[in-house]
C-alpha cells in the first residue's frame, strides 16, 4: 500500500478478503475498565474504525465526499442493533469485519463482528443512511451501491 505521496505504508486499513473487510486493533488500556475488561461504549469506536477502513479499501475517501458534486454526501448511523457475547480485555488483538448485506437508495446495512482469537465477541447489524450537505436524504451513488454489492458478493457479479 502507498500513501499519496507515493511512499509505503502499513497495512493500517485492513484488507477485504472473500467479500468482507478484516481490520486488526489492539485493546489498549484506555478501552477499558477499572477491571481490563473492555467498556461498553468502546465498541462503537472499533465498530467505526471497521466501516471507515472498508470504505477506504473500496477507494472511498470520506473526507473527499462533501465535495463529490453540489449536493455533497455523507454516511449517518440510522440504527445499530449489537449483541455482546463474550468480553474483550486489555491487550487482545480483535479483528473486525464488515460486510454489505444491503446497498439500495438511501441507505445501506453492514454487518459487523468482533472477535479475537476466532472467537466472536460482539456482532452488530448497523445502518447507515446516507445525506447531503444539509442533512437530508439522497441516493446512494449507483457505481458506489454496485462497489458495494460486489465486494459484498466476493467480487462475484
Amino acid at each position: 500500500m502507498t500513501d499519496k505521496s507515493g511512499g509505503n505504508v502499513p497495512d493500517l486499513s485492513g484488507r477485504l478478503e472473500g467479500g468482507e473487510h478484516r481490520l486488526h486493533q489492539r485493546v489498549y488500556y484506555e478501552d477499558t475498565d477499572f477491571s481490563g475488561i473492555v467498556y461498553h461504549a468502546r465498541y462503537l469506536h472499533f465498530l467505526e474504525r471497521g466501516r471507515t477502513d472498508y470504505l477506504r479499501c473500496l477507494g472511498v475517501e470520506q473526507s473527499t465526499l462533501h465535495t463529490i458534486d453540489e449536493e455533497g454526501l455523507a454516511f449517518a448511523v440510522y440504527h445499530m442493533d449489537l449483541k455482546f457475547i463474550r468480553p474483550a480485555r486489555m491487550d487482545d488483538i480483535l479483528e473486525i469485519t464488515t460486510r454489505t448485506t444491503k446497498a439500495t437508495g438511501a441507505r445501506m446495512v453492514l454487518a459487523q463482528t468482533i472477535s479475537a482469537n476466532g472467537i466472536v465477541l460482539t456482532t452488530a447489524t448497523v445502518t447507515v443512511v446516507v445525506i447531503n450537505k444539509y442533512g437530508r436524504a439522497r441516493r446512494l451513488p449507483d457505481d458506489l451501491a454496485a462497489t458495494l454489492l460486489l465486494e459484498a458478493s466476493g467480487g462475484q457479479a
